[in-house]
């Protein structure tokens, strides 16, 4: 059975960074799409970047492009968030989940997801 064990989330001002992992475990990590999303108190969760299996194709939701930096290490079977010049509009539970069936951005496309992290941007 995959499990995903999401670690990395905190408490930074705004302005700051912090790097999201998420390990994989009981199934074939390298042939994964992977996916981030996060979920706001009292909001949907929402599609943050994805990336492929092989780590050559990315995609980034506007509120992240130019901030964060999606990437993957199959060898430690683990998927990267790097969030740089974070925002108090950040702030959620960050959820990394396996693609699979279509849909990139589509949280309903994904059938396996982590606990979550939860990262928490002051002003």
């Amino acid at each position: 059975q995959v499990q995903l064990v999401e670690s990395g989330g905190g408490l930074v001002q705004a302005g700051g960074s912090l790097r999201l992992s998420c390990v994989a475990s009981g199934g074939t990590f390298s042939s994964y799409d992977m996916g981030w999303f996060r979920q706001a108190p009292g909001k949907e969760r929402e599609f943050v970047a994805a990336i492929s299996w092989s780590g050559g194709s990315t995609v980034y939701a506007d509120s992240g492009k130019g901030r964060f930096t999606i990437s993957r290490d199959n060898a430690k079977n683990t998927v990267y968030l790097q969030m740089n010049s974070l925002k108090p509009e950040d702030t959620a539970v960050y959820y990394c989940a396996i693609r699979t069936t279509i849909g990139t951005m589509n949280r309903r496309a994904y059938g396996y997801w982590g606990q979550g992290t939860q990262v928490t941007v002051s002003s």
